[in-house]
């Protein structure tokens, strides 16, 4: 039997995906020690089980090596700190060789043998000069990792417009692409400050609601459909899919609701006095 998959979270919400081949008893929010590239690192578990699976594990994962200690976690506390003073002197670094970036945030690998900064830009960024710097200073191998905006959103997190935590920095582990045209299909107004989230792009609930309101549409007909009623022409010009609500835009620019079976019941009178008697 293959050894479990356990997903473990360390700072700012970054996961990784690990084994326990020596099936160490484990449960949800037990702080562990992992192998890591260079090293071991720290993290939190925060998934066991079949769940894990099903996610999408893009590289070989490595292994569990034991249960934190409380000076393990004394430790990582002490990283936290001196991660804050390097954010401060990093940003002093990027300011002295003037470069086109934002510093997001500052991660220790729990063994010191790491050091990485995240950062933001427009542009590509030479950043060999800070690199160098930033080696000479902390005596350890040092990373840049430029990351998107929607990455520092999740990284930093926050509440969205719904008041809930922001979707990627509490249960989405991928970034799926976004555009206006998914706004369409779903009859939103095109209003970039109501559509975007914090990170300025569009927001991911938008994919999430997607499939919902495309199976949701197909019992309605489409938008500046031509519908007769008795108070004369007009077109369809909004959708209520919660109360099966269609609202007609007349030619005297009133507007005036329907329920879908009556706008159905129009259509098909008109359909019928189209159609041609059989001889």
């Amino acid at each position: 039997m293959s050894p479990e998959v356990i997903e473990v979270t360390f700072k700012r919400n970054r996961k990784g995906y690990f084994l326990n081949p020596a099936d160490i008893e484990l449960k949800i929010n037990d702080y562990v020690i992992v192998e890591v590239n260079n090293g071991i690192d720290l993290g939190r578990i925060t998934q066991i089980g079949r769940l894990v699976i099903l996610k999408s594990v893009k590289e070989e994962p490595k292994n569990i090596v034991r249960i934190a200690t409380e000076n393990d976690i004394q430790a990582m506390k002490q990283n936290r700190q001196k991660e804050t003073d390097a954010f401060s002197i990093c940003k002093e670094l990027i300011l002295k060789h003037n470069l086109n970036m934002k510093l997001v945030d500052v991660e220790y690998q729990f063994d010191t043998n790491k050091l990485t900064f995240f950062f933001t830009s427009d542009q590509r960024v030479d950043f060999r000069a800070l690199v160098k710097d930033l080696a000479s200073k902390y005596r350890t191998r040092i990373e840049l990792r430029q990351i998107s905006v929607r990455e520092e959103a999740k990284k930093l997190g926050g509440l969205g417009i719904c008041g809930n935590q922001l979707c990627c920095s509490s249960f989405m582990d991928n970034f799926l692409p976004i555009s206006t045209s998914d706004a369409k299909e779903q009859n939103l107004p095109m209003n970039p400050s109501k559509l975007s989230g914090l990170c300025g792009r569009l927001k991911c609930c938008l994919m999430f609601e997607k499939l919902f309101y495309t199976e949701s549409l197909k019992r309605f007909p489409p938008l500046d459909t031509k519908v007769e009623t008795p108070r004369g022409t007009g077109y369809i010009d909004k959708i209520d899919i919660f109360n099966n609500i269609i609202f007609l835009k007349f030619n005297d620019d009133e507007y005036e609701n329907f329920s879908i079976d009556e706008i159905n019941e129009f259509l098909n009178k008109a359909e019928k006095s189209k159609r041609k008697p059989i001889e």
